[in-house]
This record gives C-alpha cells, sequence and structure tokens, in this order.
C-alpha cells in the first residue's frame, strides 16, 4: 500500500513539459525567440514580437511558478512553519525596523534644521532689536549709538551694514552700499533677495524716521550658527507648470568655504541625513511679495544627537557610541536567545509530526508492529502515545481478524458438512407430500430435520430444535441425527414410536453434557391406513389444517437428553386427503418486533390457514414474509425451520 498523499517526486523533462500550461510553454517559446534574434539577428521586428510576447506572458508564468514551488516548499511542516515564522516574525520585524530607520532619518533631519533654524530665528531677532534701538536713542546720539552696534555686530555678522534715515542719512560704515528701503516696505526682520543674493536684514520705521541692517546670508554663515554639524544652504523654490516643486541654486552664485562638508562618519551606523524646512522670504524689488525658500541641512546621525543631548554638557564623543552599541548587542543577545528557542521548538513539532507522519506511512503499509518513539511530556508526545496504542489495537485487531478468518472459513467447512447431514431428497409417496425448509441464523444451525422410507407402506419424518445456536448446537444436531439414525434402523413392524425416542434420550444423556439438550419430534406415517403415529418430545406442537380448520397436534413428554429417566408417550391420528400438517421451530414463532411482542402461534395459524390453497412452497414463502415483516429486520433472530406434510 502507498500513501494517500505522498511528498512531490521529481519529474521527467517530458513529464513536466506536458503538466506546464500554455502560458508558460509561449513564455519558453517567446524567450527561446529573443534569444535566437539575438545570436542571428533575425531583425528588430521579430526582435519587438518576441519580447512583447515575452512581457505578456512572463507575469503568468512567474505567478504560476512561485504557487508550484511554494507549494513544493511548503509540503513539509518545517519549511511550512519557517515560511509562517518568515510572515509572522520577520516581515513585522522588517517592517518596523524600516519604519524606525526612515522615521528616524527624517525626525533627525529635522531636528538638525530646527535647531538651525531656532539660532537663525535667534540672531535675526538680535538684528530686529539692535535696529529698534536705533531708532530710541535721541538723533545727536544716534551716529555714536550705530557705531557701537556695527562694531558689536561686525564679529557675529560678516559684511553687516546698517542705515539710518531721519533728517540725514547715517551709514556704517561709511562705505556701505545699503539703498534706502523702498517706500512700500512695512517694518519686517528675516532673511531678504536683493540683486539675487541673499541677506539676514530688518527694517524698522516709525513717525521721526526708518533704520535698516542688513547682512549678507552664506552658506559659511549658515553652518557656523550650529558649529560641527554640517553644511546649511538656503534654497529658493520654484513651483514647475505642473504644479511640482523643485529645489535650485540661488541665481547669483555664493561663494563657499573650502573646508564645508559633511562631518566624517564616527562609525558605519552614523548614516548621513538630509534635513530641510521652509522659511518666508521678502523680495526687494517686489515688497508686496512673499516667497517660500526651502532651508536645507547634510549632517550625520550621531552628529545631531550629540549637539542635541550635549549642547550644555562636557559628554564623552564615544558614549552614544558606546550606548547604540550596547543595546544592539542586548537586543541581538535577546535574537539569538529567541533563535534557538524557536528552533528547538520547531524542531520539536517537526519531529513528532515527521515520526507520525512515518508510522502512518508503515501502518498503509501494512506494518502494525512500528511503534514511535516517545519523548517529553507535551500533548504532540501524547498524541504519539496514543498513535503507539492505536497501531497496538490495530495489531490486536488484525490478529483476531485473521483468528475469525481462520474460523469463517472452519464454520463454512462446518456449513457445507452440516448440509450434507441433510436428507438429500425426499422419498417418494402416493399418499403423503414432504417439503422442507430451514435458514440457519448463524453459519451453521441448531435445527433439525429428516424423513426415511422405512418399508414399502411406512414413511419416517422427524424435526428437533437443539438448545442454544452456532457451533455448540450444530454440534448437538449431528449428535441427535446420528443417535436417531442409528435407533431408527432398529423400527421393525409395530415398534412404538415412544421406545424409539425413549432410546434417544438415553444416548444423548450418556454422550452429551448435561445442560445439552434437544426437543423432539418423530412421526411415522402408515400409507395404507393413512395412520400418522407420532412422539412430540418438548417441541412446538405440530399445526393440523383439517377441513379448513387448525389445531394443534398433543405433546407426549419433555425434551430428550435432559434427564435419563424421562418417559414418553405415543399419540396417533387419522389424515385424510387435503389435510395439512405443518412443523417448525421456535424461530417461526418467537421473533419479536420492535416493542417486544412475539409473532406467535396464533398468528402462524393464521397465515397458514389464509394461504392452505397455494402448493407447500407458496406456504413457506407466506410464513417467512409474514415473520420478516414482523421483525422489519432482515437478520435472523433465530434457527428458521419448517416441514410440511400434506395427505394427497
Amino acid at each position: 500500500m502507498t500513501p494517500l498523499i505522498s511528498p512531490p517526486r521529481k519529474l521527467t523533462l517530458s513529464e513536466a513539459f506536458r503538466r506546464i500550461g500554455w502560458w508558460q510553454r509561449g513564455f519558453l517559446l517567446f524567450f527561446g525567440c529573443l534569444v535566437a534574434t539575438i545570436v542571428w539577428s533575425l531583425g528588430d521586428l521579430f526582435f519587438a514580437l518576441s519580447l512583447i510576447g515575452l512581457i505578456v506572458t512572463a507575469p503568468v508564468t512567474i505567478w504560476r511558478f512561485g504557487k508550484v514551488m511554494l507549494r513544493s516548499l511548503i509540503w513539509r511542516l518545517r519549511n511550512r512553519l519557517i515560511v509562517a515564522y518568515v510572515f509572522i516574525a520577520l516581515v513585522p520585524i522588517v517592517l518596523l525596523a524600516t519604519l524606525g530607520a526612515v522615521t528616524t532619518y527624517f525626525v533627525t533631519g529635522q531636528m538638525a534644521i530646527y535647531l538651525v533654524n531656532s539660532e537663525l530665528e535667534r540672531q535675526v531677532g538680535t538684528l530686529r532689536g539692535a535696529a529698534e534701538s536705533v531708532l530710541r536713542v535721541p538723533p545727536d546720539r544716534r551716529m555714536a549709538a550705530i557705531e557701537r552696534l556695527g562694531t558689536y555686530f561686525e564679529e557675529r555678522f560678516p559684511n553687516f551694514e546698517i542705515r539710518a534715515d531721519e533728517v540725514e542719512t547715517l551709514l556704517y560704515p561709511a562705505d556701505a552700499s545699503i539703498e534706502k528701503a523702498p517706500a512700500s516696505l512695512n517694518d519686517n526682520a528675516g532673511i531678504l533677495l536683493k540683486g539675487g543674493e541673499y541677506y539676514v536684514w530688518a527694517h524698522i520705521r516709525n513717525a521721526t524716521g526708518e533704520v535698516t541692517a542688513m547682512a549678507p546670508l552664506t552658506s559659511q554663515y549658515l553652518s557656523s550658527l550650529i558649529p560641527n554639524l554640517g553644511p546649511v544652504t538656503l534654497r529658493e523654490r520654484i513651483e514647475s507648470q505642473k504644479g511640482g516643486i523643485r529645489l535650485r541654486r540661488p541665481k547669483s552664485p555664493v561663494a563657499q568655504p573650502v573646508n564645508l562638508a559633511v562631518p566624517a562618519p564616527i562609525n558605519q551606523f552614523d548614516i548621513q541625513l538630509t534635513g530641510f524646512r521652509t522659511i518666508p522670504m521678502v523680495v526687494w524689488e517686489q515688497p508686496d511679495r512673499i516667497r517660500d525658500n526651502i532651508l536645507m541641512i547634510q549632517t550625520r546621525f550621531l552628529a545631531v544627537l550629540k549637539i542635541f543631548f550635549s549642547s550644555r554638557q562636557d559628554w564623552d564623543q564615544n558614549f552614544i557610541l558606546m550606548l547604540l552599541i550596547s543595546i544592539g548587542s542586548l537586543f541581538l543577545v535577546f535574537e539569538i536567545i529567541a533563535l534557538i528557542i524557536g528552533v528547538t521548538l520547531t524542531r520539536t513539532i517537526t519531529n513528532s509530526v515527521h515520526a507520525i507522519y512515518e508510522g502512518t506511512t508503515r501502518v498503509m503499509e501494512g506494518n502494525f508492529s512500528h511503534r514511535i518513539p516517545l519523548g517529553g511530556r507535551d500533548q504532540l508526545a501524547q498524541l504519539g502515545e496514543s498513535f503507539n496504542r492505536m497501531t497496538e489495537h490495530l495489531e490486536q485487531l488484525l490478529t483476531v481478524a485473521k483468528e475469525n478468518e481462520r474460523l469463517n472459513a472452519e464454520l463454512e467447512i462446518a456449513r457445507e458438512v452440516q448440509r450434507q447431514l441433510y436428507p438429500k431428497s425426499v422419498p417418494a409417496s402416493g399418499k403423503l407430500q414432504i417439503t422442507a425448509h430451514y435458514q440457519p441464523a448463524r453459519m451453521v444451525s441448531g435445527d433439525y430435520f429428516d424423513f426415511h422410507r422405512l418399508s414399502e407402506d411406512k414413511l419416517c419424518f422427524s424435526m428437533g430444535d437443539v438448545a442454544g445456536k452456532g457451533i455448540s448446537a450444530a454440534l448437538l444436531m449431528a449428535t441427535v441425527q446420528s443417535s436417531f439414525r442409528s435407533r431408527i434402523q432398529g423400527l421393525i413392524g409395530e415398534m412404538c414410536v415412544s421406545e424409539v425416542v425413549t432410546e434417544l434420550n438415553k444416548q444423548l444423556y450418556a454422550n452429551t453434557a448435561p445442560e445439552k439438550f434437544s426437543t423432539f419430534f418423530l412421526g411415522i406415517f402408515d400409507e395404507p391406513s393413512s395412520t400418522l403415529r407420532y412422539t412430540n418430545a418438548g417441541h412446538l406442537p405440530p399445526i393440523l389444517i383439517h377441513r379448513g380448520e387448525a389445531s394443534l397436534l398433543a405433546v407426549d413428554g419433555m425434551v430428550v437428553g435432559a434427564f435419563p429417566f424421562a418417559q414418553y408417550g405415543e399419540s396417533s391420528i387419522e389424515l385424510e386427503p387435503g389435510d395439512l400438517l405443518l412443523l417448525y421451530t421456535d424461530g417461526i414463532s418467537e421473533p419479536q418486533n420492535d416493542y417486544g411482542e412475539m409473532f406467535g402461534e396464533d398468528r402462524l395459524i393464521e397465515v397458514v390457514k389464509r394461504n392452505a390453497h397455494l402448493s407447500d412452497t407458496g406456504i413457506i414463502n407466506a410464513v417467512m414474509d409474514a415473520v420478516n415483516q414482523w421483525t422489519g429486520s432482515p437478520e435472523l433472530q433465530d434457527d428458521m425451520t419448517m416441514l410440511i406434510a400434506r395427505h394427497a
């Protein structure tokens, strides 16, 4: 025997080609054509057609090939668990790690640009405060205040210039090129685009005058706001015709320091980041227009963390690195432990299932002696133990089945032997017609019937019912038959029927167990006088149908084989033409229906009377049909035997 579900086997090349679909065949065909086109230069048209066909058939081919590979891969439980772990554990971890990395990338970059922008806003606020302070100074001391501010701000803002306009114009430095602000320009402070160049500026105006302060805004200045963080640039945001946004360099290039570069990485995990944010910008030539600009920084992860956490403390620069290494090592240890536990549990599951699979394969091959090795105390071990108990029981059942098969063979032989014990033919008679029918409840029967021609004018017939069913009843039936036939040979002249039954009783009692007994009916029919002499030893009273009326014959004693001292009487009746005598066993009258009610003699008599006009075979069939309808089951409750003697 072979398993119902077997592992996938390797296919030959011809088998594999026959099993692939038309899409895969088309893919192979177009692929071959494409290769041939490249090798032999068959032309651009042929190449295009092959490429289009390959593109059309490739998705379906890849999908079906992937399904076949996945089905072959996950056939084994171990591979199925690995695939399940990948989808359940590894894929979410990778997605979370990717999400964390992307989030860290953008958040850290935005933290860096936030630091730069905050410092830039603080510098702008300082410049605005300086411009406001100039207006608060009396006019006679305003120039001195401007010079003091200029000296102070030159250190903070390279190329700083300031202009005050009231009755007269005051400039710092004296050669400053700063122009008077347009009349439509309101008070403002921030980023200014003037002549294609960027400035940080502040413009304050009141009733007595106005002050304008500005300084060139270069990448070197922006990068110096937060030292060691990385290069910072200011880029203009321009909307394209389709509404998208792109970045470009300023129209006028800004001089970049030679040493302005992204900080060197501390280790391989110190990735480069980019942060940006939008800031408003005033255009000098168009005071009523506000543009959006992009402030961008290029930095590194650990540089941002070092600035963010160490801005006011003297931290060791390797602390963050050591912290990350420690956390990563701890996570790695936990991951290795989890991997070992997962592999161990997986091997436990797969080994147990594989052992059960091997066991079922052995059982299907007929090897019921195979046992699964047990280990552990979990549910899988209990499943293996249950499988071992099942195979043990199956082995026992197989032994029992073989024994039953042997017994059935022997019973079949016994049945054939018993069939040979029954009379083969009915003795010919001019006045008495005999028909017998028997149906055993099992392979062999305990019912007995027999008939013999004693002389030219005497005919003998008998019936018995041995207590019990099966083999023991059949053996006792054979004993009754052999004892009766040995005694019947001694019937000479007018020997009493009762004496034959008495001798039969003694012989059975002497040669059988005390609990073994049998009912017995013996009748001798004298043809010249149509007289039936009989002895009924505990058997059911035969039914006599005389002129359409039914009567029961007498009982002349107890069963045979039970007591050695039993005495038996003898009765006689004279049969007339048309009389019918029915002998039967309790398998005919005692079957019960679903309510526990027996068929009974009354129903039997009614059936026989109703069908007395039929042939003997018709009467027997009518009785059997009535009993089967009464029980409602095709299974016999007891051996069923009938014998009909009809006077011609």
